[in-house]
């Protein structure tokens, strides 16, 4: 393996040594090694080891601190798709559960469909299926589509349309129905990038320049309607956040705008315990800031 796989699989090593124990690493490792056995010789398009591929998977999914199972499943997860490897082996090298997750992810991999409607509403039903009997299936799904849009660049122009389409189509409502933000602004805002570069660019230069020191904006915003609701004793809890840059464009797009009229581009949610109490919060945050119509 090259060194740079070399540092990568050391670098999940160090990630997974924070949460799992010494025999869960053992068996991640044995996983690892196998899988890299299985694509040796292979590499993808940006001309690095293909194993790379599989490692970032499972460092996605450690971030996530998913199990051992998951993770070793992230790193074999295309041996029987890429490789011919058989569910029985993996059942007898490393286990009924981990097998049957990559197996779980090999059916959902080769899903085709002729159209984005068809695409859309065969892998919701696929993939809550699967979720119904594990929803480390999704999850390991969602990292590995995760990893290849922040690899789309070395992909010729109309692949990178198909898959940044099916992605925003299936896997960014996927990755919000299961309340994962920021897996799904992420992807929603790779797929905006691939699908319309130049009004991509366009807005990121827009918005870069609008927002300035945006962080201290939404610091600022933030301690003012904490403030404001502790004030008025209402126990709350407070997020910010910037709208991605495909919901800023999506706005634009829908209301027919131009980037000045878009007023919003901060989101902040208040979470309180009854409804009554959110009606209360909601009076409160009018008299700090003016309701728009």
């Amino acid at each position: 393996m090259l060194a740079a796989g070399v540092a990568s699989v050391s670098h999940l090593a160090e990630k997974l040594g924070e949460y799992l124990s010494p025999a869960d690493l053992k068996k991640v490792k044995e996983a690892y090694r196998f899988s890299d056995e299985m694509h040796l010789g292979q590499v993808r398009r940006s001309g690095e080891p293909y194993i790379s591929h599989p490692i970032a998977v499972a460092e996605i999914c450690a971030d996530w601190k998913l199990d051992a199972q998951a993770i070793m499943a992230a790193l074999l997860h295309d041996v029987m798709e890429d490789q011919d490897v058989k569910k029985d082996e993996l059942i007898e090298r490393f286990g009924a559960p981990v097998a049957s997750l990559v197996d779980g992810l090999s059916k959902l991999e080769k899903i085709e469909f002729q159209s984005q409607i068809e695409a859309q509403a065969e892998n919701f039903r696929k993939m809550l299926l699967a979720m119904a009997s594990d929803v480390r299936v999704i999850l390991i799904k969602l990292a590995d589509r995760l990893h290849n849009m922040r690899t789309l660049e070395v992909m010729a122009p109309e692949k990178k349309r198909r898959i940044a389409s099916e992605t925003m189509e299936v896997y960014v409502p996927i990755a919000h129905r299961l309340g994962l933000n920021n897996i799904y602004r992420e992807l929603q805002d790779l797929s905006f990038c691939h699908l319309y570069p130049l009004r991509y660019r366009t807005l990121a230069k827009a918005v870069k320049a609008a927002r300035g020191n945006r962080r201290e904006v939404v610091k600022k915003i933030l301690e003012s309607v904490k403030n404001t609701l502790a004030m008025a004793e209402i126990e709350a809890e407070v997020y910010g956040r910037e709208k991605t840059l495909y919901g800023i464009y999506k706005k634009m797009r829908g209301k027919h705008l131009s980037f000045s009229q878009v007023l919003d581009v901060y989101g902040f949610r208040v979470v309180v315990d009854s409804f009554p109490n959110c009606y209360v919060a909601l009076g409160t945050l009018h008299s700090l800031y003016k309701p728009m119509p």
